[in-house]
């Protein structure tokens, strides 16, 4: 059992990590953290374990982050956790994959509910195995009336695919004369995506030290605050997450404009 080759206690949040948790919520919180999960698989290797092994230990750091997310008044937490690219990776290694949204939502939705948390996902659902949507749908329905953190999964997700059936939604609709051609604009464009119920990133998080985007979220990153680490993402903890939001609170978002101060 992976459960066995892995044994990392999780140590209780000191006192200088809830001084700064206490301290951000005087400043600005981004409302949306969006984190592209990586470094699962180098994690484990470091460790002469399987790659699954990675997946498990990053399992549980999802868990650990989405509690203090909550905890801190963050509004949307999404999760880049299956992209359509990543089916090409060796069948064991997928096969894992498609079984972990059972293993983490089976286990800890209990907790979610009590936690107040609304589970949602993004993504090609028609791909995935009859398991892996069974246990989705239900952690999705379980949770449809809380009103607290919204954890978003991005499962079998992909940015252009995404924005590529946005514009035939809209093509269709042209065509259909419900709307003209000079009717499209960004927000109607937002409208078809599958985000357009949840609000665009404040904050984007990458972890294990690779900078791009892998085609998540192109058209919602527009005006999106990044922040890059090297931390694997099975070693990412509350502690790097206050580091990201406390550089997100530094920064001076001007969405192509200027400040009030640098205009005089």
């Amino acid at each position: 059992m992976l459960s066995k080759l892995i044994r990392k206690k999780q140590p209780a949040l000191n006192s200088e990590l809830i001084k700064r948790k206490e301290l951000s919520q005087l400043e600005q919180l981004p409302s949306h953290i969006s984190i592209i999960m990586d470094g699962n698989g180098r994690w484990a290797t470091k460790r002469t374990l399987p790659r699954i092994a990675g997946h498990y230990e990053g399992m549980k750091t999802v868990k650990k982050i989405t509690k203090f997310a909550n905890e801190i008044g963050i509004k949307t937490l999404s999760l880049y956790a299956f992209s359509t690219e990543n089916w090409r990776r060796p069948k064991k290694e997928v096969d894992y994959l498609m079984r972990l949204p059972e293993e983490l939502l089976g286990k800890y939705l209990p907790e979610l509910i009590e936690q107040n948390v609304r589970v949602t996902m993004i993504g090609n659902h028609e791909l995935l195995p009859e398991h892996t949507k069974r246990a989705i749908t239900n952690a999705i329905e379980e949770t449809l009336h809380n009103d607290g953190l919204i954890l978003n999964f991005a499962f079998n997700y992909g940015s252009r695919d995404e924005i590529v059936q946005s514009v035939k939604q809209i093509v269709n609709k042209v065509q259909q004369g419900s709307i003209s051609s000079d009717e499209i604009t960004e927000e109607l464009v937002s409208s078809h995506l599958m985000t357009n119920e949840l609000t665009e990133p404040d904050l984007l998080i990458r972890t294990s030290g690779e900078i791009r985007l892998s085609n998540f979220m192109l058209w919602q990153l527009a005006y999106t605050e990044f922040w890059f680490t090297d931390t694997l993402w099975p070693d990412f903890d509350e502690s790097c997450l206050m580091d990201a939001i406390e550089s997100y609170q530094k920064r001076n978002r001007k969405y192509g404009g200027l400040k009030q101060e640098e205009v005089n």
